[in-house]
């Protein structure tokens, strides 16, 4: 085996213990006197696995698991709560924090490790799909980065459609979806020449034609990612519109996927309200006014763009979009 665990146990018998034992496989171990102190060693470590001792000084066991769980930089990383407590309500409440598994003291050496190794295992193969993630973020970006006109598009859009999607009460799944695909909507475009990207001008038949498949190659890039299951939709309908009259399959109404058309919408008021090279960038006001006419032609979805509007009236979006260009 090979990863590196923290151990947290207010009982430095039992640290030591399980320290000696996991050493002994070669592992590298790092050790936690209480709650508090295991989330600094936890920043510190970035540890593979985390065995946590339930009843402990400062944060408990399952405040520990809680935060780590709830955070989206540390919930990926196993947590198995090892504990003298055997009641039922304990374990529900153990579950209810995250935690993938469980240990009772005394520990059982064989249990211990055939527990280590099977969530080391999952850890591995979780750090595997994150950096493929992070291999078609970079290539997303790199593509982006070919205009300097569109540059941090795809990171306003990766926030600004999971602020929307909260708006109209999308579920967390969604969500990420939405935040993934705001980055890697356009990757299609990696076949698209820069002479067609970067054409002030009007686009000929042919060139909208050769734009028009980015979001299905878009797709086929990001379909091996079985965790961009909810991402694919996405990429591959974000241009289509109500009525029909989008690429690339020129669908319908309901027929087109939620979080796309939710996407649709912060993608039309971004690029609206950005300088491309074929227009200037427009005020906030006019940008909705010309959204508004294309809901009226039946392109976008009403009911979206009306939530879409209230966000921006709230005067919330306005704050988020000045605080975007500011951090380009």
């Amino acid at each position: 085996m090979a990863g590196k665990i923290l151990v947290v146990d207010d009982d430095a018998a039992n640290r030591e213990l399980l320290q000696e034992t996991l050493i002994a496989e070669g592992l590298e171990v790092v050790t936690a006197p209480d709650g508090r102190s295991s989330l600094e060693e936890f920043a510190r470590l970035k540890p593979d696995l985390v065995l946590l001792d339930v009843n402990m000084p400062f944060l408990d066991g399952f405040e520990v698991c809680r935060r780590l769980k709830s955070n989206p930089e540390t919930r990926l990383t196993p947590v198995v709560l090892v504990t003298g407590l055997t009641g039922r309500e304990d374990r529900v409440r153990g579950i209810k924090s995250g935690a993938d598994g469980f240990l009772s003291k005394p520990v059982d050496q064989s249990e211990l490790l055939a527990h280590v190794r099977s969530l080391l295992s999952l850890k591995a193969h979780t750090d595997e799909l994150e950096r493929a993630e992070l291999v078609l973020f970079a290539l997303a970006r790199c593509i982006e980065g070919k205009d300097p006109n569109t540059e941090g598009h795809c990171e306003r859009l990766s926030g600004y459609s999971v602020q929307l999607g909260k708006e109209i009460g999308l579920p967390d799944d969604q969500l990420v979806a939405l935040r993934r695909a705001g980055i890697v909507h356009d990757i299609g475009k990696v076949a698209v020449p820069e002479t067609i990207l970067l054409k002030p001008g009007r686009l000929t038949p042919e060139e909208f034609r050769v734009v028009q498949h980015h979001p299905v190659l878009g797709e086929r890039i990001c379909a091996p990612l079985k965790s961009f299951r909810l991402v694919l939709p996405i990429i591959r309908h974000h241009h289509e519109k109500l009525d029909g009259s989008g690429y690339p399959d020129g669908l319908k109404g309901e027929e087109i996927p939620l979080t796309a058309r939710v996407l649709q919408i912060v993608d039309v008021y971004d690029a609206l309200t950005t300088h491309r090279p074929y227009k200037k960038a427009l005020p906030s006001a006019k940008a909705l006014e010309i959204m508004e006419d294309e809901v009226r032609k039946g392109w976008w979805d009403p009911g979206i763009f009306a939530q879409f509007k209230r966000l921006v009236a709230s005067g919330e979006w306005a704050g988020q979009t000045q605080s975007a260009a500011a951090g380009q």
